[in-house]
């Protein structure tokens, strides 16, 4: 079987709203996900996260830090190997209201129910390091 080698770039978009931390997922179906996407020919790994967090959650956000990145494989008509790159991003703008088509919903949400509702474990263990980011960068 055919293979390929793809790259994406993502991220954790948060914000705090009555002195409680929140960050926007994205659900397809019934399954809710962190925002991410392919990265273009001319984009950097970091243009390329802002840009996939704007289109799929609506929201406008700066970069704090990288996170981390996670690989795995999926098999459709080749077998590919994705690596996806995520990012810490401060809330700057935007409404979850006006996310693009590829999703269906967009929300905000505490960080202990995003981390009971998203689908797959590599992205729960890159919330979970935002999350840690975050406490660190309070207690300074």
């Amino acid at each position: 079987m055919e293979t390929e080698d793809v790259s994406a770039s993502g991220g954790v978009i948060f914000r705090v709203n009555n002195e409680k931390l929140e960050v926007a997922l994205i659900s397809k179906g019934n399954r809710w996900f962190l925002p991410k996407g392919l990265i273009e020919p001319d984009e950097t790994v970091e243009d390329a996260a802002l840009r996939e967090v704007r289109e799929e959650t609506g929201l406008a956000g700066e970069v704090v830090k990288k996170i981390g990145k996670i690989r795995y494989d999926f098999i459709r008509e080749k077998h590919y190997f994705k690596t996806v790159h995520f990012y810490l991003l401060r809330h700057v703008g935007g409404s979850v209201r006006d996310h693009d088509s590829e999703v269906d919903k967009s929300k905000w949400f505490p960080v202990s129910r995003a981390l009971a509702l998203l689908t797959y474990p590599l992205e729960k263990s890159i919330l979970k390091r935002a999350r840690d980011l975050l406490k660190a960068k309070q207690k300074k």
